[in-house]
């Protein structure tokens, strides 16, 4: 494990000082880049201090029950002895999984799209609730949620609606919540008390800086037209909302959330370059999984990954056979150990893959 953390040493060290450079610190995309890689060297160089104190301590304490005629001295250095015995092995898992290769869409913010599928007004519904419940969670994590476009549905919820989520490491987490999540409960609209199935389906794409995906505006017709739901007099009657299509791909991107016209087209060209990027990643990604054989982020969006289980209280991720009768919680956000769990095998995955490349 030294060795491997030695090379990490050469690395951060290069890297400490690349970002003092002032040719680097005027290319903006680089700079970025190294900054985000320096953090990440930065922890494994504090686990590395962490292991190395570890092995001195061990060290120690053998030499001193080997050659210590003290009793007190023994009992100390058994204590000192047993306590590097326990750490080192918790430490080497630990660094290992930080050893895996990161992906770099994972530090980025994400854009997330709800739509409702299949079950009428209960699907608007749910994904309401589901939308809902993502708020909820991005608030407890400190990340900012930000409304590009939405389309009510007529007896509630959303037809569908997209929304940035600002934060650390947005992507990386949220990812995993791709697919068609399943609804099984009495719909509101339901006069009989027969529990019906309805679904939605959730996207994640990782936002797109400007230098990840460059845009020719000869490609993109611009519509403009008057924005609808709430919001006064200004959003109906003025030309605010604004329209992109991406004429290559067919790709379109709107935004009706703000007043101004220039702003709403700002956030429409941020979801349009950011789905540009995902077209891209999602070939990258299913080339990785048939590699893996990974179920966890496989991004396969007809994929039904989640069922929400009203009269049982449960709710069951197909993807990893978790199940978890805490319902109410989860629908208020309280989603962390099922994306805790998420990570875990995805982390065992590729550990796998790299033992075996090794």
């Amino acid at each position: 494990m030294l060795e491997k953390l030695q090379i990490v040493k050469q690395r951060f060290d290069e890297v400490s000082d690349l970002i003092i450079q002032p040719d680097i610190i005027t290319d903006q995309k680089r700079y970025v880049a190294l900054n985000k890689e320096y953090k990440d060297l930065r922890l494994l160089m504090d686990k590395r201090e962490e292991y190395i104190e570890f092995i001195d301590n061990l060290k120690e304490a053998e030499e001193i029950i080997s050659n210590s005629s003290d009793p007190e001295m023994i009992e100390m250095a058994k204590m000192q002895y047993d306590e590097a015995k326990e750490g080192i092995p918790k430490l080497d898992d630990a660094i290992r999984v930080m050893l895996i290769p990161k992906d770099p869409e994972d530090s980025k913010n994400a854009v997330v799209e709800l739509r409702a599928g299949t079950g009428g007004d209960e699907a608007s519904i749910f994904a309401g609730d589901l939308y809902r419940m993502y708020t909820k969670y991005c608030e407890s994590r400190g990340w900012k949620v930000d409304t590009v476009d939405y389309s009510e549905g007529t007896n509630g919820g959303f037809k569908e609606i997209q929304f940035e989520v600002t934060g650390d490491d947005v992507y990386g987490i949220l990812k995993f919540e791709a697919g068609v999540h399943r609804v099984q409960r009495v719909p509101q609209t339901e006069t009989q008390g027969r529990v019906h199935t309805s679904a939605a389906t959730c996207m994640v794409f990782p936002e797109a800086e400007e230098f990840d995906v460059e845009i020719n505006p000869k490609d993109v017709r611009i519509d403009f037209f008057c924005s609808s739901g709430p919001g006064g007099q200004s959003v109906n009657t003025t030309y605010s909302a604004v329209r992109l299509t991406h004429e290559p791909t067919g790709l379109v991107a709107q935004c009706q959330d703000q007043k101004s016209q220039h702003k709403n087209k700002e956030k429409a060209f941020k979801v349009l370059r950011s789905r540009l990027y995902e077209m891209e990643l999602a070939k990258k990604n299913a080339a990785d999984a048939e590699k893996r054989g990974s179920m966890v982020s496989s991004g396969d969006r007809s994929a039904k990954i989640r069922t929400y289980n009203y009269s049982q209280g449960r709710v069951t991720d197909h993807r990893i056979g978790l199940t978890l009768y805490d319902l109410q919680n989860i629908m208020n956000g309280d989603i962390q150990k099922i994306l805790d769990e998420l990570m875990l095998a995805e982390n065992t995955e590729k550990l796998k893959a790299s033992d075996e490349h090794i």
